[in-house]
């Protein structure tokens, strides 16, 4: 329930007020009177004295004008009007006139605002030397000087009516004045503390009574809301550089933006992620190199979530920027009220992860392909062989078994080179020892020779004599050896030439081998990644089938197994050379570069 209070005044209270309004009105009104008499006057003088100017503006004008020709009559009005504006204030236009009233010059035109405060206009004649009215002066009075005279006579009886008021108002509001003197302290103190400025001391040395204390109490609970101020303060700063620090050093890219989406905090891999200045701007806004705006599309589907979704497991979207693919997670921030604040976009590079997949699902694609075909073969022929086998010449049965024979080569060795993957991804430690690299080298040869001959291919080994032991693993030699030269005899026309050659390298602690072809050749954009696991060529250059784990194998065995390094020189359609580069013993580890 609220309290209404009445404010009671005394009798003599309420005379002293009676008396003070009485006493008012009578002042009031003689000063009225005094001022309105004082005004009329004062114009009536003011317009003697404007008619008075005219008459002196219109000799001038005359004396000035009546020796000079026509078209000199305007420039001499022009100067000698703007040196009388400029000196009277009082004139705020003046204009000339022939005698059928037709304006010859005026200064309303470069004096517009003057013209605009005209409250009197006075018409001169101008008259010559035998009393022939040769045209009109017209000049427009503002009544400044008048209404200045005016002002300060209703000034001074106003201050007249105010001491004589106060002598009569100070008995009452004395007391008044002095309470709301302290009040008013008080409820400026009152504004400091709503304004957030607390710690405010009010002085209390004048205050008196029940007052005095308020104040006291009242600097008492400023100083404890300034000692709570500066405690939350200190607590939230330290809260939000902890915050800042984690959201910086997260590895992940972390971009934060406000209900209207603006991004409003970025980390350092955020920025490297989108390497574009997103703060500050709409995220819906974002582009990368080609114009496309990247998070639009998620950021909405995002938006038109239901809510309980949200929270139970934030919307992931994938964004493509530039080269990288990115995964962005998003999920929506809220205050202790639940009240909505924007959201979080957690960014995680996959670019690396989606190319893997791509080989690992061309890969399985390719081996399903390649390992269909031998396993269609070899039922099929053998099937034919198991049930029709009797009917069938020598010569017949011969080539059937040839055929299921290449078969089962051919799946042999994919089979082997999916093992081996396997087992040099596992464990890279192998056994070796000096050995003798030309002759595993050789001996690896004799065994493709039977490849080579089949399309009429002749493979040369070219070697230098002086050549010393070598600290190696030969299996994995002829492993190398057999991958290398069995891609050059496939991807190689029939009649052509494969070179092998062996040598050191210039500064004597490396050996050099290199398998050069004649075949297709291989395109300069794809000479990067003929190495990598699962990456094949055949896509663009050519129709043969395989794995893609040849040359991966190759160099895992050379550069994580023996310290090497593989390499690859090719041109289109005139051949490839393959090689390797090996240490000679383990001390050995600078490996040629430009080979």
């Amino acid at each position: 329930m609220v309290k209404k209070y009445k404010f009671n005044l005394s009798a003599q209270n309420k005379l002293i007020i009676a008396g003070l309004l009485v006493s008012t009105a009578l002042i009031m009104g003689v000063s009225y009177f005094a001022i309105d008499t004082i005004r009329e006057k004062l114009y009536e003088n003011y317009a003697n004295s404007g008619q008075l100017l005219g008459r002196t503006i219109a000799i001038q004008s005359y004396e000035m004008i009546k020796d000079i020709p026509k078209n000199s009559v305007n420039k001499v009005f022009k100067y000698h009007d703007k040196v009388v504006l400029e000196g009277n204030s009082d004139i705020s236009y003046i204009a000339h006139k022939d005698i059928n009233g037709n304006v010859l010059y005026t200064t309303e035109y470069d004096y517009p605002q003057r013209k605009a405060e005209t409250k009197t206009t006075l018409t001169t004649p101008v008259i010559n030397e035998k009393g022939v009215i040769r045209g009109y002066v017209e000049l427009g009075l503002n009544a400044n000087l008048a209404k200045s005279i005016s002002n300060t006579t209703k000034n001074s009886m106003l201050v007249v009516f105010a001491m004589m008021w106060f002598i009569y108002t100070v008995v009452i509001v004395l007391n008044a004045i002095l309470i709301r003197r302290e009040l008013r302290i008080l409820r400026r103190g009152v504004k400091e503390i709503s304004s957030g400025n607390f710690g405010t001391i009010l002085e209390n040395k004048q205050a008196s009574g029940e007052i005095k204390e308020l104040i006291s109490a009242f600097n008492d609970m400023s100083q404890r809301l300034h000692i709570y101020e500066e405690q939350n303060i200190d607590q939230l700063t330290f809260e939000r550089n902890k915050f800042e620090s984690v959201l910086m050093g997260i590895a992940n890219g972390v971009v934060v933006c406000d209900s209207f989406d603006k991004v409003v905090l970025i980390n350092p891999s955020a920025q490297k992620l989108l390497n574009k200045a997103v703060l500050n701007t709409s995220i819906l806004d974002f582009t990368d190199s080609k114009g496309t705006k990247c998070f639009k599309s998620g950021i909405e589907a995002f938006k038109n979530t239901p809510l309980e979704d949200v929270e139970i497991k934030p919307v992931s979207f994938s964004i493509k920027v530039d080269n990288k693919i990115i995964k962005a997670i998003t999920s929506s921030m809220y205050s202790n009220v639940h009240d909505y604040l924007g959201y979080i976009i957690i960014l995680i590079d996959i670019t690396k992860e989606a190319e893997v997949d791509k080989l690992r699902s061309d890969f399985i694609s390719n081996v399903s392909h390649e390992l269909r075909t031998p396993v269609t073969i070899l039922r099929s022929y053998i099937d034919t062989l198991y049930n029709y086998g009797d009917d069938l010449s020598k010569d017949e049965q011969k080539e059937f078994i040839g055929i299921i024979n290449d078969s089962i080569v051919h799946l042999n060795k994919m089979v082997n080179d999916i093992l081996d993957f396997t087992k040099l991804e596992a464990d890279n430690k192998i056994e070796k020892s000096m050995l003798d690299i030309t002759s595993t080298i050789e001996r690896a040869l004799v065994g493709l020779k039977v490849l080579a001959d089949e399309k009429h291919m002749k493979i040369s080994f070219v070697k230098q004599n002086d050549i010393p032991p070598v600290l190696i693993n030969e299996e994995a030699i002829e492993r190398v050896m057999n991958n290398l030269v069995t891609n050059a005899i496939k991807y190689s026309p029939d009649n052509s030439k494969i070179e092998v050659k062996i040598e050191l390298t210039e500064d004597k602690n490396h050996v050099k081998v290199s398998v050069k072809d004649e075949g297709i050749g291989i395109a300069p954009d794809c000479l990067d990644r003929v190495f990598d696991r699962f990456y094949r060529t055949e896509n663009t250059t050519h129709t043969i089938k395989g794995t893609g784990l040849g040359l991966h194998l190759v160099q895992v065995a050379i550069e994580k197994q023996h310290k090497g390094k593989v390499f690859v020189e090719s041109e289109l359609n005139k051949g490839s050379t393959f090689g390797f580069i090996i240490p000679l013993t383990d001390k050995t580890s600078d490996i040629v570069q430009n080979v």
